[in-house]
């Protein structure tokens, strides 16, 4: 509780009603590193999927309906746990005009369409992710090094790969493509990572052009020499 405290200062201080907290980090991938998981600190939560709002006087997490008895032995003390879809943000903040707050990086525009459609509250993008400011994480990240794969093992060489997603791209007049899914990045250049527990995931996103020109954006002390040059 000690920590919500601390987080409703911090919006309240930042003319907020309301902060939202996902259960994905950056990457939106299907499993989240222990150190990006802002819902399970704030909550004690542990299920795949879940949001919390956390507004002036009232908890709410947002849970679907494989986790509600869980939500409730975890953190119903604390949260008012909701199954959607029978009940959505939406149906909570009816009438109200709230100034919730939230970071741009963790959420998707149709996430906020199915949730909020019919809400007349102000959903604010902040600069900084506010859980940052409370949790001060013991641990670093780890940063193991990506690798490439063979092209026997992947089936396919990764030029041969972008030249046929840059064809595409020509075909339908678009110059550019952003790849926003890891997963994608690691079938597009054969590359993997150890950012994910239970996959060989590389978190990174990617863009590429027209041109067979590609754009891959991660932690450069990920990046040895050697997998630089073969890039």
């Amino acid at each position: 509780m000690n920590k919500i405290k601390k987080l409703r200062k911090i919006f309240i201080n930042k003319n907020l009603d309301g902060y939202i907290i996902p259960k994905n980090d950056e990457f939106f991938g299907e499993y989240v590193p222990e150190l990006n998981d802002n819902l399970k600190f704030i909550s004690n939560f542990t299920g795949s999927f879940g949001f919390a709002l956390i507004l002036k006087n009232e908890n709410y997490l947002f849970v679907d309906g494989r986790y509600t008895l869980q939500a409730k032995i975890q953190c119903g003390k604390i949260f008012k746990i909701i199954t959607v879809p029978k009940k959505n943000p939406s149906d909570i903040l009816k009438n109200k005009k709230f100034s919730i707050g939230f970071d741009p990086k963790l959420h998707t525009e149709p996430m906020f369409k199915h949730f909020f459609k019919n809400s007349k509250c102000k959903l604010i993008p902040l600069k900084e992710n506010l859980i940052n400011q409370i949790w001060l994480r013991k641990n670093k990240k780890k940063s193991n090094k990506f690798y490439k794969i063979s092209n026997k093992n992947a089936g396919e060489n990764s030029k041969s790969k972008i030249r046929k997603l840059s064809s595409i791209l020509k075909k339908n007049k678009v110059n550019v493509h952003f790849v926003s899914a890891s997963e994608n990045v690691a079938w597009l250049l054969n590359l993997r990572g150890s950012d994910s527990k239970f996959a060989p995931i590389p978190h990174s996103y990617a863009i590429i052009n027209d041109q067979n020109k590609v754009y891959l954006f991660c932690d450069l002390k990920k990046i040895s020499k050697k997998l630089k040059n073969n890039l």
